[in-house]
């Protein structure tokens, strides 16, 4: 569903991913973990056609993400990190802007946009301009959004980010339930707890490369770690925390 061939991109003389191979089967819920600069938002820009590769190649759903971009966004549903929402249309007027960019019956739409503004508590804030909304209630928009079209293939960036405890235990269901369907969920996310719960296979980059692919008990074994956490750690070289902490504390002394 998502296959990528020695996939590369750089910015000027700044090289963000390096020869990454990736092959994710439906139904798989994949988590892409890395530290900041990793190259995972890179990732998912390429596969969501918004950026191009500098070489290799990629494909979702198996239409190139370079030649055939619009049957890719037919096809993805995505969650980017920032959230970027038209703040100063209402909920109910941006999801019908998104319902009339994929060519969704209005009658399809009406039900699917009614059901899921009730579902994710935004209802009664459906006419307000979402400029006015919360950080939580944006993200809960732009989740709707991704999922609107009825999606083959989910990339979510952080899509926890700023949802209350509730909600983001009706999200994580929901992608199990999507998934059991055939649908292949790829996430980006730093909060290890979600990944370790949710996802069938971690893969982890740093610097642009692929460095760790498997199931948490693979990738915690070839690290030789006692936990995801101290594997994470360990595999992308991040700083000692205890150390970091301690060090904190001295200077606050």
């Amino acid at each position: 569903m998502i296959e990528t061939h020695q996939l590369e991109k750089k910015f000027g003389a700044t090289i963000a991913l390096q020869s990454l191979d990736l092959s994710i089967k439906p139904g798989e819920i994949v988590g892409l973990l890395g530290p900041n600069g990793a190259g995972k938002t890179t990732t998912l820009r390429i596969l969501t056609g918004m950026i191009q590769p500098t070489s290799g190649s990629a494909s979702v759903a198996e239409f190139d993400v370079v030649k055939d971009p619009v049957e890719v966004k037919k096809r993805v549903g995505f969650v980017p990190e920032t959230g970027a929402l038209f703040e100063h249309l209402s909920a109910k007027e941006y999801l019908d802007l998104v319902a009339t960019l994929h060519k969704i019956e209005d009658e399809d739409a009406e039900a699917r946009i009614e059901k899921f503004l009730r579902l994710f508590g935004l209802y009664e804030d459906r006419e307000k301009r979402m400029h006015t909304f919360s950080k939580g209630l944006r993200q809960r928009v732009v989740i709707c959004s991704a999922l609107l079209s009825n999606p083959e293939v989910l990339l979510l960036d952080e899509p926890l980010e700023g949802l209350d405890a509730t909600t983001a235990l009706i999200v994580k269901d929901l992608l199990v339930e999507l998934s059991a369907q055939g649908r292949t969920v790829l996430i980006c996310t730093h909060v290890l707890e979600m990944v370790e719960r949710l996802c069938t296979r971690l893969i982890i980059i740093n610097k642009g490369k692929l460095i760790a692919d498997g199931n948490v008990d693979e990738i915690i074994a070839q690290a030789d770690a006692d936990s995801l956490e101290s594997a994470f750690a360990i595999l992308t070289g991040t700083r000692n925390r205890a150390r970091v902490t301690e060090g904190i504390l001295d200077a606050l002394k």
